[in-house]
């Protein structure tokens, strides 16, 4: 038997699709500035930069927390599913339109399991994340309950010349029975 090896396929930027993707924030709040979306032989992630002027909810502490933690992966993982469903990447999502996604962005993705472990201090004025999709589970069969894709996701930030920050979060997303609305 011989093993099929395939390359990465890298997406770049898209900036029309991250400014909208974004638009849900406060424009104070939108962190994530670029993002490169990777293929990288089945496993989807991303390479993204983020700029955080100033903290959009507390005086400034010094050092990037576990709340600005969230909202950089929230935006990650956001603009990861928008593209794949752009670029129709997820076999889970091959039901979806674009308009799917925007109806659903915020109502029906829910935040299963989140940890985070601040390996060094950030500052977390500037710097680099990465997301992947580790593994991508649809459950359709369980009576009573609404169908459910789960992500379960790595993530890290860092910056340059130090500081390291890294995670795991599931995600689960809601999705109607028979792809229609719902």
């Amino acid at each position: 038997m011989t093993a099929v090896v395939r390359s990465a396929v890298r997406y770049e930027n898209d900036t029309e699709l991250l400014a909208a993707v974004l638009r849900v924030y406060k424009s104070h709040c939108r962190y994530l500035t670029s993002a490169i979306l990777t293929d990288d032989d089945g496993v989807l992630g991303a390479r993204c930069e983020f700029v955080i002027p100033e903290s959009c909810y507390i005086d400034d502490t010094g050092h990037f927390n576990s709340v600005e933690f969230n909202i950089c992966y929230n935006q990650m993982i956001y603009y990861v599913v928008a593209k794949a469903i752009k670029e129709r990447l997820l076999p889970v999502f091959h039901t979806w339109t674009m308009d799917d996604y925007w109806a659903r962005q915020l109502p029906d993705f829910f935040i299963a399991r989140f940890e985070s472990v601040f390996r060094t201090p950030m500052r977390g004025r500037h710097f680099h994340g990465e997301i992947k999709l580790r593994k991508v589970k649809e459950h359709r069969d369980i009576p009573g309950r609404q169908p459910l894709i789960w992500l379960d996701t790595t993530c890290g930030y860092w910056e340059d010349g130090g500081g390291r920050c890294d995670g795991q979060v599931r995600i689960a997303v809601r999705t109607p029975d028979d792809g229609a609305e719902g």
